[in-house]
């Protein structure tokens, strides 16, 4: 199947950009519109994108994750986020926050919910990631 130079050229120009916005999406979910989910369908939609302009074995390639395994690592982090709260005697999936320093840039809020939404974001891209790329594979 013949891929359009156009397709290709948009497709290595936007991917950079639509990942960047999706981890914006991802940052800006705790106070305002975005979160996880959304970010995680901007990110598969870009590989998507990947995948009309370059094909399957290149997407797969520039992935290097099958999307099972983003798929499965986003459970394992969303789930984690629950456990924290439940040592410190509170129920389950409680919001926590944690000041770390960190060298050369000063002090980080790390959290359960920013835990919790990279498990979303993780799930959400491996599994739609998963169904493009089998209809993709049953279209071949």
């Amino acid at each position: 199947m013949g891929h359009s130079l156009i397709l290709q050229t948009a497709a290595r120009f936007l991917l950079p950009l639509q990942l960047l916005f999706s981890i914006f999406l991802l940052l800006r979910g705790h106070d305002e519109p975005g979160g996880g989910f959304i970010a995680g369908l901007v990110a598969a939609g870009a590989f998507a994108l990947y995948l009309f302009a370059f094909g399957i074995p290149a997407t797969k390639q520039l992935l290097r994750v099958s999307p099972q395994d983003l798929f499965g690592w986003g459970l394992f982090i969303g789930t984690l986020a629950a456990v924290p709260p439940l040592f410190m005697g509170l129920p389950l999936f409680t919001a926590l926050w944690w000041d770390v320093p960190v060298p050369m840039i000063g002090e980080i809020k790390l959290n359960t919910p920013l835990l919790f939404d990279i498990g979303v974001y993780l799930t959400v891209l491996g599994s739609v990631l998963a169904i493009v790329i089998a209809l993709a594979e049953a279209e071949d």
